[in-house]
C-alpha cells in the first residue's frame, strides 16, 4: 500500500456556533462559507453548503463529522464526507491567539469519502483517501492522499 497525492483543499469557515456540553461531548458547529481545492487531476471551489459538527471530549480530542460539496472548474459536483480525529488540546491555545497551526503539529487526521454522479470523476466513487489537516482563524486546510496498491 502507498499514498498518492490527490489534492489540497482549504475551506473558509464562519466562527463556530457553540452548542455546549451535551451527553457525549461539547459540540461546536463550523459552517463552511466557501473555499478552493486543487490537485493533479482536478481543481475548483467548495460551495457554501457544508459544515463540521465537531465534538470535543473531556480528553481534549476533537471528533470531526464533516460534509462539503465541491464544484470542479469543469462543472462536476462532488460530495465529500469524513470523520476524523483532532488533538484539539494540543492546538487550542494557538488557535485562541488567532495563530495558524502547521501540518504535523498535532494529530489531525481524516478519512474523506467522495461521491459523484459525473462520469468524468466516477473514479472518486471507488477510492479510499486519507488526509492530514491544519487550521487557523476562519479556515481549515487538508492535504489529501489516495490509498493505492503498492
Amino acid at each position: 500500500m502507498k499514498l498518492d497525492y490527490l489534492m489540497t483543499y482549504r475551506a473558509e469557515l464562519k466562527p463556530p456556533v457553540a452548542i455546549g456540553q451535551g451527553p457525549l461531548a461539547a459540540r461546536q458547529i463550523y459552517d463552511v462559507t466557501g473555499g478552493t481545492f486543487e490537485g493533479p487531476k482536478l481543481r475548483g471551489t467548495i460551495l457554501p453548503s457544508g459544515a463540521d459538527w465537531l465534538q470535543i471530549g473531556s480528553d481534549g480530542i476533537g471528533r470531526l463529522d464533516v460534509r462539503a460539496t465541491f464544484l470542479t472548474d469543469d462543472g462536476a459536483h462532488i460530495y465529500m464526507q469524513y470523520f476524523g480525529v483532532l488533538d484539539f488540546a494540543a492546538v487550542a491555545e494557538k488557535l485562541a491567539r488567532g495563530e495558524a497551526t502547521e501540518f504535523g503539529e498535532a494529530y489531525f487526521m481524516t478519512a474523506p469519502r467522495f461521491e459523484t454522479g459525473d462520469e468524468r470523476y466516477a473514479w472518486f466513487n471507488r477510492i479510499v483517501a486519507v488526509a492530514e489537516g491544519r487550521g487557523g482563524p476562519g479556515w481549515v486546510e487538508y492535504r489529501v492522499h489516495q490509498v493505492v496498491n503498492g
